[in-house]
């Protein structure tokens, strides 16, 4: 096991404990699927449970730290300069349809930049996370970007309901972040959106960064409309080729 901050421990607890709630609603969501009523409000209630817990833990230790989330939005604590930002449920679609492809998100932001990222698919047991100079991981066994040198053997993660004209070998699975931590792990060999909010990609960003990475810059003052491109060195720019031609 690596060395990981007292705040990347904390930013663990907080996720093992949301997911708890989190598999227990999935396992609920795939019965009420045969209902008419239909289980949307009985996602949103999910979302709110497990950030409600996400901050309720990230606070016990940090009281002073802001926090940016996606149900309660932004609420600025004593010290603004460090700030969690918080998915609770990234992939909800999948989650009301009982797809078990979701993930919890937290991410420590410090003045411009991120620090810690975490990254935790409760279905798959998956945890992906990040700090600062001290390399990305994947349950513990360090993780690096995809070795691929040729773009026609490469596989790209998108989402988003408009069609990208390219003729990349891509994937929408319906969770920015799982999309960032599978290209930080080697699994994608790269990934592009449109209009995405800091909270879907936040923890990716540092994931993808720390095993070798590469990312354009993102403006962490704009919350919303983000563009993500993140792959490999080797394939970054290739990927941007192919984007440009189409």
């Amino acid at each position: 096991m690596n060395s990981i901050s007292a705040n990347l421990n904390i930013m663990i607890k907080a996720s093992e404990k949301a997911s708890k709630v989190l598999i227990r609603d999935f396992g609920e969501v795939e019965k009420l699927q045969v209902s008419i009523k239909g289980p949307s409000d009985f996602v949103s209630n999910a979302d709110k449970k497990s950030e409600k817990i996400i901050i309720e833990e990230l606070s016990k230790s940090r009281k002073k730290y802001s926090i940016l989330s996606e149900e309660v939005g932004k609420i600025n604590n004593s010290d603004t300069d460090n700030m969690w930002i918080i998915d609770p449920i990234d992939g909800t679609t999948n989650f009301l349809h009982g797809i078990p492809h979701f993930a919890i998100s937290i991410a420590l932001k410090s003045k411009n930049e991120i620090i810690s990222g975490l990254i935790f698919d409760p279905i798959k047991n998956e945890m992906f996370y990040a700090e600062k100079n001290n390399g990305a991981y994947f349950n513990n066994l360090r993780i690096k970007v995809s070795k691929k040198k040729k773009i026609e053997n490469c596989l790209f993660a998108t989402g988003g309901k408009e069609e990208i004209k390219s003729n990349l070998n891509t994937r929408k699975s319906g969770s920015a972040a799982l999309d960032m931590a599978y290209v930080a792990a080697g699994r994608y060999d790269g990934y592009f959106q449109d209009h995405l909010h800091l909270w879907d990609i936040a923890a990716g960003i540092i994931l993808v960064k720390e095993a070798g990475g590469r990312i354009n810059d993102i403006d962490f003052s704009n919350i919303e409309e983000i563009k993500i491109k993140a792959a490999s060195n080797t394939i970054y720019e290739k990927m941007l080729e192919k984007l440009n031609n189409f």
